[in-house]
């Protein structure tokens, strides 16, 4: 990748965008309480998968730059994936406050509490610091993205008035999983 896209104040500008872009448009009343809330989480979802891509893309392609420049880089697009759940919740907050507990009791939408608790800690602990601080427990503690991203699938799948995307999504982070375990077994099977 061109150096430019290496510094990372040039890609939070990027990432941040779209949120401008949804913020921005929901003020003006240019779009629907439900458009953001559909854009927030497709955005969301899709930087999940992106994040979790980086992995299998090194290990499939380890002389590719721009997957060794994404698996630098996936601290930032999982952060940017929590801060677009972040919107997508503050937003459902703000319309559907006195409704709360009633929408918790439907498993799509607690499958999307459940699941933002989950990345509240690794966004917390995404930084230098807590990699240092935490040694052998923050690799474990980073693994409950997984369930958290299947958590986050099912609350999409289960709330969206037509799931297809959903389920799309959900194939797409299933193909990203499945080539990761595939990859990471061959890369330790003896030779």
């Amino acid at each position: 990748m061109t150096k430019t896209l290496d510094t990372r104040p040039l890609l939070w500008i990027i990432l941040a965008l779209p949120a401008g872009w949804i913020v921005w448009r929901f003020a003006t009343d240019a779009i629907t309480y439900g458009q953001v809330i559909h854009q927030t989480g497709d955005l969301s979802v899709q930087l999940l998968i992106v994040t979790l891509a980086a992995t299998p893309l090194r290990l499939a392609f380890p002389a590719w730059s721009p997957a060794l420049w994404l698996l630098r880089r996936r601290r930032e697009f999982g952060l940017a994936m929590f801060g677009y759940a972040g919107l997508h919740l503050l937003v459902y907050v703000q319309r559907k406050f006195g409704y709360m507990l009633a929408d918790a009791k439907d498993l799509g939408m607690l499958a999307g509490w459940i699941a933002f608790a989950v990345f509240t800690p690794l966004a917390l602990t995404s930084n230098d610091a807590s990699v240092r601080a935490l040694k052998l427990g923050w690799k474990l503690l980073h693994r409950l993205v997984y369930p958290a991203a299947v958590l986050a699938l099912a609350h999409w799948v289960l709330t969206a008035f037509d799931p297809l995307w959903g389920m799309v999504h959900a194939a797409i982070l299933a193909a990203v999983e499945a080539a990761r375990m595939a990859l990471v077994w061959r890369a330790r099977r003896p030779t």
